[in-house]
């Protein structure tokens, strides 16, 4: 990857998908920790990701689209992975993968654009920003090609991790916003998800940079806890996010979702701010967090 495959701090997540490159700001070998941003675009389906296989209420919100219980990858007994996760069992039994629930924003914004714009800038809900969380941080990013292929892109983010080519790298999946014919269509996407983490996770042990790595997933929003009559989902509010790396204290964080308190469009309740996600992140690499973040506490969820 050359120089001019890095993007700028600023603004560079409010225009990933544009392709705007310019010079990296530091000099990315003098971070000692990488960070591996995983954006699920379009709202991933947190409540057949994380399934509360403990709560009847989710096969009766989701006749036709819940997980078959002799299918869900238990975690404990109130709790499961989705079939397609089964490789990041490895990770979980490790401990090293964290899974934050009811993870989002107060008055959640339900449009694709503005969502992603919150999650970017760390703004309140009316609140508009032009900056990125990171901005202040002077740390270099690097782009896998939009084009790319997310197994393409977790190999390209190893290769920058292993080379010392940027401190935080972003990636996206699209496809998750599944109105009809969900089933099927969220498998496979959940499959390229767990794969390519996998293998980047792979690339990594083997150079000695897993410890210093930590991985966290993002989306729009979760999905609508009711099953529409097409089979999918409509946009909904809260949902779990994956946070993984070797100097992950692994286990289940937040509150499990409530399905007998659901918001207006049967959305998840929100139970932690988004923000500790980012404040997390600062802190695993080091930097001060930004105005945006400040107010939040990281989550104790960092070995060290």
């Amino acid at each position: 990857m050359n120089r001019r495959q890095f993007l700028c701090t600023t603004g560079a997540f409010a225009g990933w998908s544009s392709g705007v490159a310019c010079e990296p700001r530091a000099d990315a070998s003098t971070f000692h920790r990488a960070l591996v941003l995983v954006d699920l675009n379009g709202g991933n389906d947190g409540l057949n990701t994380v399934i509360p296989i403990g709560d009847p209420r989710y096969r009766a919100l989701r006749p036709t689209l819940a997980v078959p219980q002799d299918q869900v990858v238990p975690l404990d007994d109130r709790t499961g992975l989705h079939p397609s996760l089964l490789p990041l069992l490895k990770v979980w039994q490790g401990q090293e993968l964290a899974i934050v629930q009811g993870v989002g924003h107060d008055a959640t914004n339900r449009s694709h654009f503005r969502s992603r714009q919150i999650w970017d800038t760390a703004s309140d809900t009316h609140e508009y920003r032009g900056d990125s969380w990171l901005a202040h941080a002077s740390v270099p990013l690097a782009q896998a090609s939009p084009a790319a292929s997310f197994a393409a892109s977790c190999t390209a983010a190893a290769h920058s991790i292993v080379q010392r080519e940027a401190a935080v790298i972003r990636i996206a999946m699209h496809g998750f916003d599944t109105h009809e014919n969900q089933a099927p269509r969220h498998a496979a996407l959940l499959a390229q998800f767990a794969d390519g983490l996998m293998a980047l996770r792979a690339t990594l042990i083997a150079a000695g940079d897993w410890h210093r790595t930590l991985v966290m997933t993002s989306s729009d929003f979760g999905r609508s806890a009711r099953e529409n009559a097409a089979r999918g989902t409509e946009h909904g509010a809260a949902a779990a996010q994956f946070v993984m790396g070797g100097n992950v204290r692994g286990g289940l964080w937040g509150a499990a979702p409530r399905l007998d308190a659901l918001e207006a469009g049967d959305g998840l309740p929100v139970s932690l701010d988004f923000r500790r996600l980012h404040a997390t992140a600062c802190a695993h690499l080091g930097v001060a967090p930004s105005s945006s973040v400040a107010r939040f506490a990281p989550l104790p969820l960092l070995r060290v």
